[in-house]
């Protein structure tokens, strides 16, 4: 049996991602192939419990926020089981898979607040992707789509902080061949640009 293909969206929360990853799955159904969507933190134990984390139920002995390496570790724990429990059986029985965001998210999230080098090596024996594909927004833009969205913020959806991950993923995906998409364009428009990009696997 040919084996699916690992597609993986990334992006700076308000980069659309999200939206993108549905249309994709909702475009190659139509066009005859199974597909798994789905996402990181995953909707396992250890992503339920980071998803807590980020909306401050879940906090540190001490009353505050989980440590940046405590949060680092998790995602690497959530991503183990995701992989094996998920990703990797799908894939297997010749399933596409499109995940929002993967092993990219925790080099410009948890990188921007722990030791890159760090980050990366524990993210080092992860199963690479067929394809990554880049969301590129600025922060500035992507602030004023989570302001619309009127939500309540998570622990990283906070300005400052965002733009320091944006420059953070533009760096990841050029050292690790993920190829970039302007996502300041219409959603008809990105959608156009990533199909384009999973043609082209073949």
């Amino acid at each position: 049996m040919t084996p699916g293909r690992f597609i993986v969206l990334e992006g700076i929360d308000g980069a659309g991602t999200t939206t993108q990853a549905r249309l994709l799955t909702r475009w190659l159904t139509r066009a005859g192939r199974r597909v798994l969507q789905t996402n990181q933190p995953s909707g396992g134990p250890v992503g339920t419990f980071i998803r807590h984390a980020l909306r401050g139920r879940i906090v540190a002995g001490d009353g505050q926020r989980l440590d940046p390496r405590a949060i680092a570790g998790l995602f690497v724990a959530d991503r183990a089981d995701h992989l094996h429990s998920e990703i990797e059986p799908a894939l297997a029985a010749g399933t596409d898979v499109i995940c929002d965001r993967y092993v990219m998210s925790s080099l410009a999230y948890q990188g921007s607040e722990c030791d890159p080098a760090w980050i990366a090596a524990l993210n080092a024996p992860f199963r690479r992707p067929d394809l990554t594909l880049f969301v590129d927004v600025p922060a500035d833009v992507a602030a004023q789509r989570r302001a619309r969205r009127g939500l309540a913020a998570d622990l990283f959806e906070v300005d400052a902080f965002q733009v320091k991950v944006a420059a953070a993923y533009r760096e990841a995906a050029t050292l690790h061949g993920a190829l970039t998409i302007d996502g300041t364009a219409s959603i008809r428009a990105v959608q156009h640009a990533l199909r384009a990009a999973i043609n082209a696997l073949g």
